[in-house]
């Protein structure tokens, strides 16, 4: 079969794929909670009905009524508002944090499945390593010797704890990649070790990469409210979702449940709609 053949049965392939991905009830559902995170995040000041910082002394730890949906914290602000706002947060750090990982452990996993030998030993041992000691442990002592994350660094943080696991799922596919005939036929071309990384390789891989980063952002999106939530996150009095957690889940045992529950379950949603995505895209392209 030629390379355009190839190319030609793959891309069918995929469009069938996608065809089956547009019909899976799971991906539809997780879209769809996605999309009005996202939406929020974007327009949060439009469908919020107070400003994120507003205060109604007036209404202190009022419940959900007509005035106030989602009802007021101790300091009278409305909890509905905080929590679109907040989502902007919390969706952009998980992101980009995902983004950073995703891109460097594609890029380490690429090289090493393609070069092999003591290179991938090597930085295989090292990954290896790093990913042994859990998430949060890595995230608290980045913070304890720089002092509170801001957003850039919890995104470093957070992009650099994901690193190893998607560097070696790509590896992973790669090696399988590197032995067939497209990959021969470039190196007979003599085409550059970047060009076929990137323009031949990369591209049959990227479902598996796609996959990944899905898995990534739904851990992500815990690993930003749990850091905020311990106080190692954004400032105190942030919309931020784990802040506000943080700030007011004490008052449960006065009876104050709203100020807590809402921001819970948008982390809970938001987090449930990337992992239908996630095992919809591992169902339809069989991973």
């Amino acid at each position: 079969m030629t390379d355009e053949a190839s190319k030609q049965t793959k891309q069918t392939e995929l469009s069938e794929r996608l065809a089956l991905l547009k019909k899976n009830k799971a991906f539809i559902v997780g879209v769809s909670i996605l999309a009005f995170w996202v939406l929020s995040a974007i327009f949060g000041k439009l469908l919020a009905r107070y400003d994120q910082d507003f205060a109604d002394y007036e209404s202190i730890s009022s419940a959900p009524s007509l005035k106030y949906w989602f009802g007021t914290d101790s300091s009278g602000r409305d909890v509905y508002s905080r929590v679109i706002i907040g989502s902007r947060i919390i969706i952009v750090i998980s992101f980009l944090a995902t983004l950073l990982g995703a891109f460097i452990g594609a890029s380490l996993g690429l090289t090493a499945g393609y070069l092999k030998g003591k290179f991938d030993m090597i930085l295989m041992r090292i990954l290896e390593a790093v990913s042994a000691i859990p998430v949060i442990i890595i995230a608290l002592l980045a913070v304890a010797a720089i002092g509170r994350a801001s957003s850039i660094i919890t995104i470093l943080i957070i992009g650099f704890i994901f690193t190893p696991n998607v560097a070696r799922t790509v590896r992973a596919a790669v090696l399988g990649e590197s032995e067939l005939e497209y990959v021969a036929a470039a190196k007979l071309r003599t085409e550059k070790t970047s060009h076929i990384l990137f323009r031949e390789v990369l591209p049959n891989v990227l479902p598996t990469l796609i996959v990944e980063f899905t898995v990534r952002l739904g851990y992500a999106i815990f690993a930003v409210a749990t850091l905020s939530f311990l106080g190692a996150g954004l400032e105190a009095g942030s919309p931020d979702w784990g802040t506000q957690v943080a700030d007011t889940w004490s008052l449960i045992f006065s009876k104050i449940w709203w100020p807590t529950l809402f921001p819970s379950l948008a982390i809970a949603s938001l987090a449930v709609s990337i992992n239908l995505i996630s095992d919809a895209l591992l169902e339809v392209f069989e991973l």
